[in-house]
């Protein structure tokens, strides 16, 4: 997506949580946990990847995108299908998405990351190629020339 900026990955912590789970420090009962609310989300809004559940092994994991914003009042918290996030992102200034993936079998689910969409993305693009313009140089020209 053109818009997304501040992208945190949980890939390390996701690795950590397995890590602990296969040494025996904690159980599958405190991993596999996902409320029936992120079940039904990824039921109806969450978009299926080719990755295995690293528990079960032997469903697909689906991702849930929930969206939260002062802008978006009520439908903060919201799961969004990832077709709709561009759209989103094209209407309101600025809001955040969670991705949480989710194992329809055995009930795992972590956050897989976290970003920010929205038109602010593109309010600093079109800034720093007008500015670029007006003077006749690159943006990264006129950074080292600031420097």
């Amino acid at each position: 997506m053109r818009t997304q900026r501040q992208v945190v990955d949980y890939s390390l912590q996701k690795r950590a949580v397995l890590r602990e789970l296969l040494a025996g420090r904690i159980g599958t009962y405190d991993v596999c946990d996902a409320s029936p609310y992120l079940k039904n989300a990824a039921r109806f809004h969450g978009e299926p990847t080719d990755h295995r559940c690293p528990i079960c092994r032997s469903e697909n994991l689906i991702h849930v995108h929930y969206i939260y914003g002062d802008e978006l009042k009520q439908s903060a918290g919201q799961a969004r299908t990832r077709a709709e996030l561009p759209v989103l992102a094209m209407t309101l200034r600025e809001f955040q998405v969670f991705v949480v993936e989710v194992c329809p079998g055995c009930d795992w689910n972590h956050l897989v990351e976290q970003f920010l969409l929205g038109r602010d993305g593109l309010a600093g693009e079109a800034d720093a190629t007008e500015s670029a313009a007006a003077d006749g140089s690159t943006p990264r020209r006129r950074r080292e020339a600031q420097r």
